[in-house]
């Protein structure tokens, strides 16, 4: 019995001398959403804003998109997978035939203020229900929709950057201050 009593002692007093666990911070989904969108957005006008106008019809090779092509690429994307959501927000015309600079990059914002405004629309719950979508993503959460959409921007970004660097120009991610 004395030898149960000095465990249970022992054992207590190590629990005692263990640090509180730390609360549980809880993430916010939709704003971190957001953060990561409206960060893409910002990287993606600086990178579209390198190139000149008069080098918007660049292809690195004949099969490739043009610099211009790339941009309305994104922004095409962008709309269309957004469209998903079904949200109150209203979804940008896109040019896809733009050829002047100040069009395509327009619609590369508007695009990305679309997903803003889409975003905001949402709450926790609804950002994980799942949408129909096309037959390339299937059935996802809006949360998953974004995802997608922000790894295919990046897809983009890479080979924008690539034009750029075939032009002599170092892409802004790339650039020191």
């Amino acid at each position: 019995m004395m030898r149960a009593a000095q465990v249970g002692l022992l054992v207590g007093s190590a629990f005692l001398g263990m640090a509180a666990p730390v609360a549980a911070q809880s993430a916010n989904l939709n704003a971190e959403l957001l953060k990561d969108w409206t960060e893409q957005k910002t990287l993606m006008m600086k990178i579209a804003d390198a190139m000149p106008e008069e080098k918007f019809s660049y292809k690195s090779t004949a099969a490739q998109r043009d610099y211009g092509q790339q941009i309305l690429h994104v922004a095409g994307g962008n709309v269309s997978y957004l469209r998903f959501f079904g949200g109150q927000a209203t979804a940008p015309a896109i040019n896809r035939n733009a050829t002047a600079k100040a069009e395509i990059v327009k619609a590369l914002a508007d695009s990305f203020d679309y997903g803003s405004a889409l975003i905001a629309e949402q709450t926790e719950q609804s950002m994980m229900q799942t949408v129909q979508t096309n037959q390339y993503l299937g059935p996802s959460s809006r949360a998953r929709v974004i995802y997608f959409l922000l790894g295919h921007t990046w897809d983009i970004y890479g080979q924008m950057a690539v034009y750029l660097r075939l032009n002599g120009i170092v892409p802004p991610a790339s650039q020191r201050p």
